[in-house]
């Protein structure tokens, strides 16, 4: 994947052109502290009727609710957006596979939260073209590499990493009176390219290999019109069912999409 926008950075990837795997302490940062999820190997349980409403056909022949077998579970996000998913491969067991003794793996993989970590809703101010990201004073300080105050003003040049592995820079100064955090040159563009609003959070990790990862949290906002190459929420829903009822009656797998926010 690569964003759209004409010079902007593109997403990394391996040599040969594989598509690198997302960063998974960005990716449960971005989903946030209660998110968690389960392992390769584990059994789940998936609950048809919670895509099954008024609007949608039902299917007689799945049950309230099917054991599975977690053959395979990763982590997305959406090139456009960047809200973080997860897909995960599902196969019903048999009854006689329920009544199997079973010896359960952990439970899940739990969100781990960064100890070098903030998250900052943005402002009208941090959204202006004309201005910069005010950054806590508390926060560039833990999460930043620190400034030379020797220099007047001090600045440095701060390289920060996203989900998609785009490379970001930006100019982090300490000015202003009183005196104050700024992420200045290249702030504007990333305001752009991503298309935040005040109310968007973003969030700066400095991760255990000296690596300033950056990711979104985007507010809830009205659904704006569909485009019409998207299907709706009850074709998708529609779709789920049929392929988890085939799965059932089968013993194949079918695939879901879990968004944690």
């Amino acid at each position: 994947m690569k964003l759209s926008t004409s010079g902007l950075p593109q997403q990394g990837q391996h040599e040969g052109g594989e598509k690198k795997c997302l960063n998974s302490e960005l990716w449960h940062a971005c989903a946030g502290p209660l998110v968690s999820l389960p392992s390769a190997g584990t059994r789940v349980v998936y609950f048809p009727q919670g895509h099954i409403d008024g609007h949608i056909p039902n299917y007689p022949s799945l049950p309230p609710q099917l054991i599975c077998q977690l053959h395979n579970v990763t982590m997305h996000a959406d090139v456009e957006t960047d809200e973080v998913y997860a897909q995960m491969t599902l196969q019903p067991l048999t009854p006689q596979e329920q009544k199997d003794t079973f010896l359960p793996m952990e439970l899940g993989v739990p969100s781990k939260q960064p100890s070098n970590y903030f998250c900052k809703t943005l402002t009208a101010s941090d959204t202006s073209t004309h201005g910069g990201f005010s950054v806590p004073r508390r926060a560039a300080e833990k999460v930043f590499p620190p400034l030379d105050f020797s220099q007047q003003p001090p600045a440095q040049e701060l390289i920060a990493r996203d989900l998609h592995d785009v490379e970001w820079k930006f100019r982090h100064i300490f000015r202003g009176q009183p005196k104050r955090h700024l992420l200045t040159t290249g702030w504007s563009v990333f305001v752009s390219a991503k298309r935040l609003v005040a109310g968007d959070s973003v969030l700066f990790i400095w991760n255990e290999k000296n690596q300033l990862l950056l990711g979104i949290r985007r507010a809830n906002r009205p659904q704006t019109v569909m485009p019409s190459s998207v299907l709706s929420s009850d074709s998708m829903h529609i779709g789920l069912l049929a392929a988890a009822a085939h799965a059932a009656a089968t013993n194949s797998c079918f695939t879901v999409f879990y968004n944690p926010r």
